[in-house]
């Protein structure tokens, strides 16, 4: 039974690349398939919800003592105000520093910011209380096909583990603020449970709405485009119209808005990164970064500048662990692959490296797998340290912390 999608023929050729064996399925219920999929998902979707609100709670406790306010600290931080003034006045924003820097509102892709200007013409609330509210429908949307992802690939304790330690990372405060990481996770979830169903259309919509969200949202198609590739290969280059539609809809939402971006600024292929450039964001191979981290072990450092190093590190260990050890499908690699060489061989806003990882949901996979093997008191006590890790970062980031998050 495949939820969620419209029933798509099989390609058994395939099978064992897209799929897992069939002693992984979990067997079918009498609910339509979409109910039935989020039946399957609901213990997850409770703890990840218990996660969040936990999380949340302790940072309006802290705001609240004081004398903040909590949802200012979720929906106008950082990238927040930004993301809110183009939902608002369009784009044509830019800030000029003492150093010459130039930054350009265009930096920022649309989808976000147009939807919350569709909430707030269509009910009465502001758009900070739009981008929360789009942000947490979002991050539900995200742990309901991160779970079937996991559950396809790992069953279903797996996806439970997956799903709730997808809520405790420690910058997973991020989820419950007006940020665009949980609505790029939420395509790029359910985009790739259509590839590993074959539903190729939808899987190429959904990276397309991926890569209107965020810049590393093209690491949906490419996943997208790694499955079509393969399943060209072992069909000998015959397939239908929706194979070849989902390769075509993939990449065109990021390539879009760059393209966009660049006819605007009169540059058409270097205009987009011509506006990174500003926010002194570049693709240079890890070369900035390694700079910077050796730079930083000189001296004394800021805690979140040392935490971004930690959980930036533990990404690439936990990648090379799903690659070697879990072997998930092609798509699924590619996808965390991609995600993970652009936030190492990214420069610029260190600190925001955490955050750049925070769709890379697959990472988890090999400590789920490892959790569900292990003693339930060894487990009990990973998860009680995360928690409490998430939940008093949350509140460093957002009220102590003085840097971008």
């Amino acid at each position: 039974m495949d939820p969620g999608f419209p029933r798509a023929r099989r390609c058994p050729l395939s099978a064992e690349t897209l799929d897992r064996p069939a002693s992984t399925a979990v067997p079918a219920r009498r609910l339509p398939r979409p109910l039935d999929s989020l039946h399957r998902a609901a213990p997850a979707l409770g703890l990840f919800a218990a996660a969040r609100v936990t999380g949340m709670l302790a940072l309006a406790l802290w705001a609240w003592h004081t004398g903040r306010s909590p949802r200012a600290l979720l929906a106008k931080s950082w990238d927040s105000d930004w993301y809110l003034r183009i939902a608002a006045h369009g784009y044509g924003r830019t800030l000029t520093w003492p150093d010459g820097a130039v930054q350009s509102d265009l930096a920022f892709f649309p989808l976000y910011p147009a939807l919350v200007r569709a909430v707030t013409t269509v009910l009465p609330v502001a758009g900070g209380t739009a981008g929360l509210l789009l942000s947490w429908l979002a991050a539900g949307a995200a742990a309901w096909g991160i779970y079937l992802v996991a559950e396809r690939l790992g069953g279903r304790p797996v996806a439970v583990l997956t799903v709730l330690l997808w809520g405790l990372l420690p910058h997973s405060i991020v989820l419950s603020m007006a940020y665009t990481e949980p609505l790029m996770t939420a395509f790029a979830a359910w985009s790739l449970y259509a590839v590993l169903t074959r539903r190729w259309l939808w899987a190429g919509t959904l990276a397309a709405l991926a890569g209107l969200s965020r810049p590393n949202g093209v690491a949906v198609a490419a996943a997208v485009l790694a499955a079509v590739a393969l399943e060209l290969w072992r069909r000998r280059g015959r397939a239908g119209w929706p194979l070849w539609a989902g390769a075509v809809f993939a990449p065109a939402g990021w390539l879009a808005y760059v393209l966009w971006v660049g006819a605007r600024r009169g540059d058409l292929l270097g205009g987009y990164f011509a506006v990174q450039e500003g926010w002194t964001s570049r693709f240079d191979f890890g070369h900035g970064a390694l700079v910077f981290v050796r730079d930083m072990l000189k001296g004394p450092t800021q805690f979140g500048y040392a935490m971004a190093l930690v959980i930036t590190a533990a990404g690439v260990l936990l990648f090379v662990l799903l690659a070697l050890f879990d072997r998930p499908p092609l798509p699924v690699l590619v996808y965390a692959g991609v995600l993970v060489l652009i936030t190492v061989g990214g420069s610029g806003f260190f600190e925001s490296k955490p955050r750049f990882l925070l769709p890379a949901f697959p990472l988890l996979l090999p400590l789920a797998r490892a959790m569900t093997r292990a003693r339930p008191g060894a487990a009990i006590v990973v998860i009680a340290g995360l928690a409490g890790l998430s939940f008093a970062y949350g509140v460093y980031v957002l009220a102590f912390a003085r840097m971008a998050l």
